[in-house]
C-alpha cells in the first residue's frame, strides 16, 4: 500500500516513528479525523487557528508589509501578545538586512522511491551562513533535547543541505553553514538553536533513506506499544484505545499539526529525479 504514497514530510515521518498504524490511517488510507486530538476541543481548535494565523502575519512582515499594518490584524489576545513579542525581538526585525529572505519556502529532493518535501517558515541567507526559522506557538516550551530528536529538526536541516543550492547562487550550503532556530511566541527570549555538521547530515540522510525503504516495503503498520501517545491521537477509536482526548496543554509537545501541501513542483527548489 505504501507504493501509493509519493511524498514524505517531517509530519508523516514523525507519525510513522510514533505509531505506524497512525501513519497508515492518515497518509495511506487518508481517513478523516474521527476524534478530537486534545481537550478542551474548542479551545484547542481556536489555539491552532491562531497559530496558523500568526504564521501568516510573520510571512506578511518578511515580504515587506509594514509592521503597523500587520499589527491591526492581530485581533485576539494571543495574537496581540505573540505579535508584540515578535516585533519586539530585535534579532527578528534585523533579519531584513540579510542577503536574502525566503518566507514559506518549499524544498524537495528524491528519497528512495519517494520525494521528501518540507515547507519552511523562513530561510535567512547571510554571507557565510543560512538560518532556518520555525515559529512555534506552544503553551509550554519543550526541552531542547526533545526538539533535537524530532524529525522536523533532522529533515529541515538535511533537506536544506541537500536541495538548497538554488538559494545560494547555485552553491550547496555546507552543513556547518546551517543553523535551525525554533522561535517560541510565548517564550521569545528563549529560542532553541541547533547548529549542524557534516557528520550529522550523513547520519540524518542515511536514517531518512533507511526509513523510506522501510516504509515502502512494510508488510503491515502495527499500533504503537506506548499507550500514552494514544491520548492525543485522532484515530484512537479505530484502535479501541479510548475515547477521551488528552489535555491540550500537554498535547503540543506530543503531536504536531498535520501538514497539508498544495504544491506546484515546477515552482519549488528540488533535486531532479
Amino acid at each position: 500500500m505504501a507504493q501509493l504514497l509519493t511524498t514524505l514530510s517531517q509530519s508523516s515521518l514523525q507519525d510513522y516513528h510514533d505509531c505506524p498504524r497512525r501513519f497508515e490511517l492518515r497518509y495511506l488510507q487518508q481517513l478523516a479525523y474521527p476524534a478530537v486530538e486534545a481537550e478542551p476541543a474548542l479551545e484547542n481548535e481556536k489555539h491552532q487557528q491562531e497559530g496558523e494565523y500568526f504564521h501568516r502575519l510573520a510571512q506578511q512582515y518578511f515580504i515587506g508589509i509594514p509592521a503597523e499594518r500587520i499589527a491591526k490584524l492581530a485581533n485576539t489576545e494571543n495574537l496581540q501578545r505573540w505579535w508584540e513579542n515578535f516585533i519586539s525581538d530585535k534579532s527578528l526585525p534585523n533579519l531584513q538586512n540579510s542577503k536574502s529572505l525566503m518566507a514559506e519556502t518549499t524544498l524537495s529532493a528524491p528519497l528512495g522511491k519517494f520525494r521528501l518535501v518540507a515547507k519552511y517558515d523562513l530561510i535567512a541567507v547571510e554571507k557565510d551562513k543560512v538560518t532556518i526559522y520555525d515559529w512555534k506557538t506552544y503553551r509550554k516550551r519543550p526541552k531542547n533535547e526533545w526538539a533535537l530528536i524530532r524529525w522536523q529538526t533532522r529533515v529541515y536541516r538535511a533537506l536544506l543541505a541537500k536541495a538548497g543550492a538554488h538559494l545560494n547562487d547555485g552553491n550547496p550550503f555546507a552543513p556547518e553553514q546551517i543553523e535551525m532556530i525554533y522561535w517560541y511566541a510565548d517564550f521569545p527570549s528563549d529560542p532553541a538553536r541547533f547548529a549542524y555538521t557534516a557528520e550529522q547530515h550523513k547520519r540524518d540522510w542515511d536514517a531518512l533513506t533507511k526509513l523510506a525503504v522501510e516504509i515502502e516495503s512494510a508488510p503491515s503498520f502495527p499500533m504503537t506499544d506506548e499507550l500514552a501517545r494514544c491520548n492525543y491521537c485522532a484515530y484512537r477509536s479505530y484502535c479501541a484505545r479510548g475515547i477521551r482526548a488528552g489535555e491540550s496543554d500537554e498535547a503540543e509537545v506530543e503531536t504536531e499539526a498535520q501538514e497539508f501541501f498544495d504544491i506546484n513542483f515546477e515552482q519549488i527548489g528540488e533535486i531532479a529525479f
